[in-house]
């Protein structure tokens, strides 16, 4: 029976913030099948969780994550299945996007193939200064996975994302922030990473957080006619939430509001 620390992929909430480590840090936290499962497993019981307002995703040691695991590549493609196959690893792609939540990646260090996807998939994301990215799949003879051709341009625009699959070159954390792949670059990547997150967990309301996230990811297939006309239908559900009168109670009173958990 493995001890909490052998786990591959760690877990434990932090006031309304759940801190997910993916662990192999011998390995870069290159991903296998099980770690893949297991993280899938820990986004969904955060967002389960009525006490977790946020998560934020790490990696233990010196590496995010270098990709997937070097010996499964090796055994051929019926290994590798196991990356697209069984409803935790099919669902990596979309995962985040249909969580309540939102998720944080604290990108500490190389970030390459599947270990690129990870951050472009989730909503916002930090960087160390020792942090790579790099698709690396046209160098591998792969195919852009687990839907990086549709994240990555919508993050740093198509021209920039084109060069990014297509060369499957490294970009460090400097040209990440300059390229608008990362929101910042810091030291402590994780401490950043849980200070954005406790400060939304303690001013943001859980019900609008969901439907923000929902708008802008319906947003990407509507027209701005759409959009509008839906955010007005939204409007008006929204005035009658409760969440508005503890908002305004919580500024009334000079506290942060006591916004009611999700229903």
């Amino acid at each position: 029976m493995e001890t909490p620390n052998e786990s591959p992929v760690l877990y434990e909430v932090r006031d309304r913030v759940a801190l997910i480590t993916l662990n192999r840090p011998s390995a870069l936290n290159a991903l296998t099948p099980e770690m893949g499962d297991h993280y899938v497993t820990r986004l969904r019981e955060a967002d389960a969780d009525p006490n977790v307002r946020v998560a934020v995703v790490t990696g233990a040691g010196r590496g995010f994550c270098a990709g997937a695991d070097v010996g499964l590549l090796a055994q051929g493609p019926e290994a590798l299945d196991a990356f697209s196959v069984g409803d935790n690893m099919s669902a990596l792609p979309t995962l985040i996007s249909t969580l309540s939540i939102p998720v944080v990646a604290a990108v500490n260090g190389p970030a390459a193939g599947v270990g690129f996807v990870l951050p472009l998939a989730a909503d916002v994301r930090f960087a160390a200064p020792t942090a790579t990215f790099a698709s690396m799949f046209s160098r591998l003879g792969l195919i852009a996975e687990y839907g990086c051709a549709w994240l990555l341009p919508r993050i740093v625009g198509p021209a920039r994302a084109s060069e990014l699959l297509l060369s499957g070159r490294s970009v460090s954390a400097d040209e990440a922030l300059a390229i608008g792949l990362v929101t910042s670059v810091s030291d402590d990547v994780v401490a950043t990473a849980m200070d954005w997150a406790n400060n939304v967990a303690a001013h943001c309301s859980p019900k609008s957080l969901r439907a923000i996230k929902a708008q802008l990811l319906e947003g990407q297939s509507q027209t701005f006619s759409e959009a509008g006309a839906q955010s007005l239908i939204g409007m008006r559900e929204s005035f009658r939430w409760p969440d508005l009168l503890a908002a305004l109670a919580g500024r009334a009173e000079k506290r942060s509001p006591n916004f009611p958990p999700l229903d």
